[in-house]
């Protein structure tokens, strides 16, 4: 029987967790265990310390950490922006995806938007190369906006891209 998942929110003591974590779904050899890797897309970080700081501390901004018999496991960042909810710095371990952990942080998420803060949409930038993920997030709901974003390149915050085509869409779910 598999433990039960419990939810709490973030404090600026669980930082270095959550920076390995992220680092781990998303960069690197590691990352490749699980299907969210991004390691032929970019490398170096995947969140800044100073970025994930502020969204720590600052008002209606809550980052959702979820843990399996006392282990970190996943984590995710929701908050309000311009009214509506965001929804970002999304990971699962690489080794425990695909078994619903992703599905339990996202409900999690949706509902502090809905229900927390009463906001009537989520909303979140995903590179468009990602089909599988995008994917993924259509199957719960969310729609592609056709919003495009440029790549941050140059802001090493982000990553260093391995290739020069990269752009993010905004993609939407009604709460």
């Amino acid at each position: 029987m598999t433990a039960p998942l419990y939810f709490r929110t973030a404090a600026l003591a669980d930082r270095d967790a959550i920076i390995a974590l992220v680092t781990s779904a998303y960069r690197g050899d590691a990352s490749r265990a699980g299907w969210t890797t991004e390691a032929d897309l970019l490398d170096g970080p995947r969140v800044a310390p100073e970025v994930l700081e502020h969204d720590l501390v600052r008002p209606r901004s809550r980052v959702v950490l979820a843990e399996r018999d006392g282990a970190l496991v996943a984590c995710a960042h929701v908050c309000d922006d311009a009214g509506a909810g965001y929804f970002g710095m999304f990971a699962v371990d690489p080794t425990r995806q695909g078994g619903g952990l992703g599905d339990a942080v996202l409900r999690e998420c949706e509902r502090v938007a809905r229900e927390d803060w009463q906001l009537p949409a989520m909303r979140m930038t995903v590179i468009d190369v990602r089909d599988e993920l995008i994917a993924w997030y259509e199957r719960r709901g969310y729609r592609r906006t056709g919003i495009k974003k440029p790549f941050p390149y140059g802001d090493a915050r982000f990553g260093h891209p391995k290739r020069d085509d990269l752009r993010f869409e905004v993609l939407e779910k009604a709460l």
